[in-house]
């Protein structure tokens, strides 16, 4: 079955389109990715803006034409943090629907995190046994799922992202010691009760934060998925390059290759919540996956069509 899977994220829209007749095997056809930042603003004013609003719509109806042209059986659309927090959400889904033809589904946090867990894993399992704890930092919010095969033992959505972080703490660049103690304190706190048990587990972390620090911290001239996927992060190599970027000015951050211009602004709070989150959990390293909740999407589209 050829599907398409569309991610509206916070900060992110992502498409796979892919050929897939067992969990294990996907043929991917096109993965595209672009920053259209629909949830600027949205942590404050609880709305997303026209202006935001319209750039999806433009990307949204490049990627269904992309779809399209790839010979796709079915289209599938997922929302968000962004999107789970906006008033005007309803309208969002109904202008998708009417100006561009897709049907927008908006998941729930733990949905969230379980179909992230199933894309990121699924280049993994070899047993129905094997553990795994898969961390996504999003723009809005953070999701820590753990499993074993494919199978999800518990899930949990935190509303704590690299978009929110920045727009609600760290507004400058390089930002204030009061801020970075702040956010700190923040992150602490909302991951003060966690029950993640990684003693037997693999860890994987996806999502921009993860796959940008694995292009940096390989000194890719340009985003090679065959050698971020799979890369290994340590924590001390995360600890080293969030003190190397958050005493960067926003054009010095700008000015490395591998960081996009729409990542730069909220480099530092994701790289932050991962470095708080391994410490908190006791983990030294952390594998990076390009997959995730696009791949889950995908895999249950062929679960409901079998």
């Amino acid at each position: 079955m050829r599907i398409a899977a569309i991610d509206i994220g916070t900060n992110t829209i992502l498409m796979l389109v892919a050929d897939c007749t067992d969990p294990t095997q996907l043929r991917v056809l096109r993965d595209e990715h672009v920053i259209a930042r629909l949830g600027k603003g949205v942590d404050d004013s609880k709305r997303l803006t026209s202006e935001a609003v319209n750039r999806t719509l433009q990307y949204l109806s490049g990627y269904k034409l992309i779809a399209e042209k790839e010979g796709a059986e079915r289209i599938v659309t997922c929302g968000t943090s962004a999107l789970r927090d906006a008033e005007n959400r309803d309208e969002f889904v109904a202008t998708v629907r009417d100006q561009i033809g897709l049907e927008v589904e908006i998941l729930k946090g733990n949905e969230e995190a379980e179909l992230t867990y199933l894309g990121a894993v699924s280049n993994y399992v070899k047993s129905p046994k094997d553990a795994f704890v898969v961390l996504d930092i999003g723009g809005g919010s953070t999701e820590v799922t753990q499993g074993e095969g494919f199978k999800v033992r518990s899930r949990r959505s935190f509303d704590i992202g690299s978009v929110r972080l920045t727009e609600r703490i760290l507004r400058t660049s390089p930002p204030t010691i009061e801020a970075l103690h702040a956010t700190k304190s923040l992150i602490q706190k909302e991951f003060s009760d966690h029950e993640i048990d990684i003693a037997q587990a693999k860890l994987i972390g996806v999502a921009g934060t993860l796959t940008t620090l694995a292009a940096l911290d390989l000194q890719l001239a340009s985003f090679d998925r065959e050698k971020v996927g799979g890369h290994v992060l340590t924590l001390d190599r995360v600890r080293s390059m969030f003190e190397e970027l958050s005493r960067k000015t926003r054009a010095e951050i700008e000015a490395y290759p591998q960081i996009l211009p729409g990542r730069a602004d909220i480099i530092v709070a994701g790289v932050f919540i991962l470095l708080e989150v391994l410490q908190l959990i006791g983990a030294k390293a952390i594998t990076v996956s390009d997959r995730g909740l696009r791949y889950g999407m995908v895999l249950r589209e062929l679960e409901r069509g079998s």
